[in-house]
């Protein structure tokens, strides 16, 4: 059954990158419950057709009980919605949104297998939320790696965090890769990381999230590197 429509108020508009924004919503109810890794979908007046109005978007924020939820987006070329929220929504405005939804929820296991985030964008965003969740509740876990694409040092998104978070999370791994940009860390794509840390061939999760180009190619690696479906946990943007 799927959740009710309700209220979400915009509390705060923070500029993450030149094209990318965090959005803090309020939501109606007195405590919104959602496991790290789903998502809302807000319906905006964008078209006559309800279900072409709708547009949905992870939570990147941390389950702390309360009903303040945060929402990055990114200022698509011809986003129709993107545009609208951009040019149209400021704090204090409000829409209808429904939630918690989605299975893209971390995988049992993580204390037993290595976790892989391997993600292009705001694709971030779950992969925050779960990092964050992982980290406050002290959740058992093995290696984690956050492998994080994006085209320049401009376009990385909680770059301080996540290497706060590197600092204080045992056992877990930033890396960012500039496909735009030469500098002092990895260059090129995502694929080539995970495929050299995976080079043993240990148990591993992958959580792959983004666009679908990358997610495409991504699956198709991992499964020659002698993977199984089962590994691999997707959500595609787009």
């Amino acid at each position: 059954m799927l959740p009710q429509w309700q209220t979400g108020i915009v509390t705060r508009i923070e500029h993450l990158t030149h094209n990318t924004r965090s959005y803090w919503v309020k939501l109606e109810e007195s405590s919104f419950n959602f496991k790290p890794g789903q998502f809302v979908t807000l319906d905006l007046p964008i078209h006559e057709q309800r279900n072409k109005r709708w547009r949905s978007y992870s939570i990147a924020s941390l389950p702390d009980g309360t009903n303040l939820i945060e929402l990055i987006i990114v200022h698509l070329k011809d986003g129709v919605a993107s545009k609208y929220i951009f040019e149209e929504i400021k704090e204090g405005d409000s829409f209808l949104l429904r939630g918690p939804q989605g299975i893209f929820i971390l995988p049992e296991g993580i204390a037993d297998k290595e976790l892989y985030l391997i993600c292009t964008g705001t694709g971030i965003a779950p992969f925050r939320s779960m990092l964050q969740y992982i980290s406050h509740h002290q959740i058992p876990h093995k290696r984690i790696y956050l492998i994080f694409g994006t085209r320049t040092r401009e376009d990385l998104l909680y770059p301080d965090e996540m290497r706060a978070l590197e600092r204080d999370l045992p056992a877990f791994t930033y890396i960012p890769v500039l496909s735009r940009e030469e500098w002092e860390g990895n260059t090129g794509y995502v694929h080539a990381v995970y495929e050299k840390l995976c080079e043993a061939r240990q148990p591993v999760s992958f959580m792959l999230c983004g666009w679908r180009a990358m997610i495409d190619e991504a699956k198709e690696r991992i499964l020659k590197m002698g993977y199984d479906k089962k590994d691999i946990h997707i959500e595609i943007y787009g």
